[in-house]
C-alpha cells in the first residue's frame, strides 16, 4: 500500500467535506445525464450510470437530484458533451492528468491552460505525461458492507490484481477491461459500492517537502474548480 496516497484517492472523501458540495453534485449530474444519454435509463443494463449513480450516492446526493438527472438526458439534445483528457506538468514538475466532459472544448483547454501557466506549470501534449501513470479499473467499498476475507475470496476468483485495505474502505483493482466483470461478481454478494472507474494510477510517486505539497495541492483543487473537470490523477506522495 505504499506509495498509494495519490490524489484521486482522497478527493472523494475531502469532497464530502468540503463547501464546495454543490460543485461536486453538479459534476456527478453531468456524468448521469451523460451517461443515461448515451445508453439505457435503466442502471441495471447501463454500467456506466450504474456507476454514475454509485458515486452520486456515496456522495450523498439527494435521490431527487439523480432522477433529475436521468429525465434530463431527454431533454439534452443539443448539448453534445465530449470526455476530453489534459495532460502536463504541474509545480515542481509533478506529473498531471485531467479527465473532462465538456462541450466546449475550446473553454475548457483556457481554462486549464491558465491556471497551468500561474502556477508555473506547463500544459502539454497528449501522451506527455500519462506514461508516468497505468490505467487500472478500481472499485471502493465500504468496510460496512463486506468483512475484509469474505471479499479478499471473491475479487481473487473475479480476477483482480490487488487489494488495498484502508481506514474506512476496500479497493480492489483490476485490469480495466475486466472492471465490470470483477464488480460483477462482488455485486453477488453486496449491492453498495462507493465508488466504480477507471483510474490513472502513478507508477511512483515523487516524494516533496510540505511547502511544496501544499503548493500542488492548491494547484490541484485549482484544476478541480473548473466546472468541466471531472477527475485530476497526479504522482506525488500526500503523506
Amino acid at each position: 500500500m505504499a506509495g498509494h496516497s495519490h490524489w484521486a484517492g482522497i478527493k472523494h472523501k475531502k469532497g464530502k467535506a468540503d463547501k464546495q458540495k454543490s460543485k461536486i453534485f453538479s459534476k456527478l449530474s453531468r456524468e448521469i445525464t451523460v451517461a443515461a444519454k448515451l445508453g439505457d435509463k435503466n442502471p441495471d443494463i447501463n454500467s456506466r450510470l450504474r456507476s454514475a449513480i454509485q458515486s452520486a450516492r456515496s456522495a450523498n446526493m439527494p435521490k431527487e437530484n439523480i432522477q433529475r438527472a436521468i429525465d434530463k438526458s431527454e431533454v439534452a439534445n443539443d448539448s453534445n458533451y465530449e470526455n476530453l483528457r489534459y495532460e502536463g506538468f504541474g509545480p515542481n514538475k509533478i506529473a498531471v492528468i485531467i479527465e473532462t466532459l465538456t462541450n466546449n472544448k475550446n473553454r475548457t483547454a483556457s481554462n486549464i491552460r491558465t491556471i497551468f501557466q500561474k502556477n508555473g506549470g506547463n500544459l502539454g501534449t497528449l501522451g506527455s505525461a500519462s506514461h508516468y501513470f497505468n490505467q487500472s479499473g478500481v472499485i471502493k467499498i465500504s468496510k460496512d458492507e463486506i468483512k475484509e476475507q469474505e471479499l479478499l475470496d471473491l475479487t481473487i476468483s473475479a480476477g483482480a490484481e490487488d487489494f488495498f485495505s484502508f481506514k474506512d474502505y476496500y479497493e480492489v483493482r483490476c485490469d480495466k477491461k475486466e472492471i465490470y466483470n470483477v464488480k460483477k461478481n462482488i455485486e453477488k454478494n453486496i449491492n453498495n459500492f462507493l465508488y466504480t472507474g477507471i483510474e490513472w494510477i502513478p507508477i511512483n510517486n515523487l516524494e516533496m517537502s510540505e511547502d511544496n505539497k501544499k503548493a500542488a495541492i492548491s494547484f490541484l483543487e485549482s484544476l478541480e474548480d473548473i466546472e468541466d473537470v471531472q477527475n485530476v490523477y497526479a504522482n506525488f506522495k500526500l503523506n
